[in-house]
């Protein structure tokens, strides 16, 4: 089940809406403990055991701690900070990453070890993040511990944000599991939200995937120039709107159960660096990595080589953490050389060419770095990057190309539009231009929405092509 189905849309967001604000506030979290877990089991109903291991393991380590800690046993905490660490990771490495280690042993020795045939479970890297910063916050001193199970419990298996971020740290959200109160307003700002993200979902990222999917389907040694640059931006664009969609649902369903949580994209698309996109681009991870990766390392606060050896610690990190195969681990590093390339070389000389230039350069690596992301298979990935610069002989274009342009230049330049804050522009522009009208400016909000909405649902009834990118990370 996912926010952009028919199954979510029309029973089970209404049934816990309905059950939500029909009990009492006492039992609320209560509510959405049950209704998250049941969530998570429509898809994987036996990793239900692992999420609930992972909670208990967290929970109790939390509360060890902060015993500990008021004792001063500062020795004792720490060993149960290592050990609940050691304990969440090594769920994420078995179940995501021992069939990887089995076949690059078997790769690089010619060993026959049998091959483990683990299905991954969702969202397993996002909540497992979630949990290790509860953990370490407490031992910290940066959060309080939760003593109430059903609340923690709430925290970790929230289905607004569980399958696919935002990684929420438990700092920002105490405050509301115990005492948030729920508005008329921002319910229907989350209702607002959610339709802008469902939107972006089934609208623009489906469809510019599935010409992602097309392009993709064809004999990289027939594909000309232009049409292998159709389909990288297609798949840029398909990325880029199906994750922020699924962060706007994520924040809107937030909104409707009281919840605020921080924003992850903000506009990464007009970055004029590699250091500015990944500062716009799934914000809560590098806020996550930055935090108990990159600082605790010493950060930039330590000579030159310690400092180049952090980045690319935690790039090479992010790699892996968004999948078990090579690429993503060249993925990582290739952001990190990048990065360092720009700190120590580049930088000072970037800032000086024009803006179009810099914008220019920003995408055209960051477009070259979803192609490492998306082949899982190395020897397709190196077939269509041929394609990319023409080593095939094929030209710069052919009919197909034109064909692909034609049928699909609307929805090319609708992606490259809504990638900018210009649909926001036009937003506060007629806000402004009927700030004395209340009722004809609601009137135009509700009929966007709402025209948004029924678009969303007429092309999921009969709609096949419907996943979510980031699921499997």
């Amino acid at each position: 089940m996912v926010f952009s189905s028919l199954l979510f849309l029309f029973r089970f967001l209404p049934a816990v809406l309905l059950v939500y604000y029909i009990v009492p506030r006492r039992l609320r979290n209560f509510v959405l403990l049950l209704f998250s877990l049941g969530f998570y089991a429509w898809g994987e109903p036996i990793y239900i055991i692992l999420m609930l291991a992972s909670i208990l393991i967290s929970y109790t380590s939390g509360v060890l701690i902060d015993r500990f800690k008021q004792a001063e046993k500062m020795q004792a905490a720490r060993i149960t900070l290592i050990v609940a660490c050691v304990a969440s990771l090594s769920l994420l490495a078995f179940f995501k990453y021992a069939g990887f280690v089995v076949e690059t042993v078997n790769s690089l020795t010619g060993m026959s070890i049998s091959m483990l045939h683990i299905a991954l479970p969702i969202g397993i890297s996002f909540y497992t993040f979630q949990t290790l910063s509860y953990t370490i916050d407490v031992y910290r001193g940066e959060a309080a511990v939760q003593k109430n199970l059903i609340s923690f419990g709430t925290y970790v298996t929230m289905f607004p944000q569980l399958i696919a971020g935002p990684i929420v740290q438990y700092k920002t959200i105490d405050a509301q599991l115990r005492t948030r109160r729920e508005t008329t307003e921002q319910f229907a700002g989350g209702i607002h939200r959610f339709m802008i993200g469902l939107g972006k979902k089934v609208l623009i990222a489906n469809n510019v995937g599935a010409l992602w999917n097309t392009i993709q389907a064809f004999a990289y040694s027939e594909v000309p120039v232009l049409t292998a640059w159709i389909g990288l931006a297609a798949y840029t664009f398909q990325i880029y709107f199906d994750f922020s969609a699924y962060s706007d649902m994520a924040i809107g369903l937030g909104h409707m159960f009281g919840f605020r949580f921080l924003e992850n994209f903000n506009y990464p698309y007009i970055s004029k660096s590699i250091t500015e996109f990944w500062r716009r681009w799934h914000i809560s991870l590098s806020t996550w990595f930055r935090e108990y990766v990159y600082i605790p390392m010493g950060g930039n606060r330590v000579n030159k080589w310690r400092h180049i050896r952090n980045i690319l610690v935690v790039w090479l990190l992010t790699g892996i953490w968004h999948g078990a195969s090579w690429n993503f681990l060249i993925w990582g590093v290739y952001y990190g050389v990048l990065l360092l390339a720009e700190k120590f070389i580049i930088g000072k000389y970037l800032k000086k060419v024009p803006a179009l230039f810099q914008h220019i350069y920003c995408m055209f690596f960051v477009m070259l770095g979803w192609h490492l992301f998306v082949f899982d298979h190395m020897a397709q990935g190196i077939e269509f990057l041929k394609s990319l610069f023409g080593l095939y002989g094929q030209g710069l274009l052919n009919r197909e190309t034109v064909y692909l342009l034609y049928n699909n230049a609307v929805l090319l330049i609708l992606c490259i539009l809504g990638c900018t804050r210009l649909p926001q522009n036009i937003g506060k522009w007629i806000s402004v231009k009927l700030a004395e009208k209340e009722i004809l400016l609601a009137v135009v909000r509700n009929i966007f929405y709402v025209g948004v909405f029924l678009l969303s649902v007429a092309w999921l009834v009969d709609a096949t092509f419907n996943p979510f990118l980031y699921f499997r990370f």
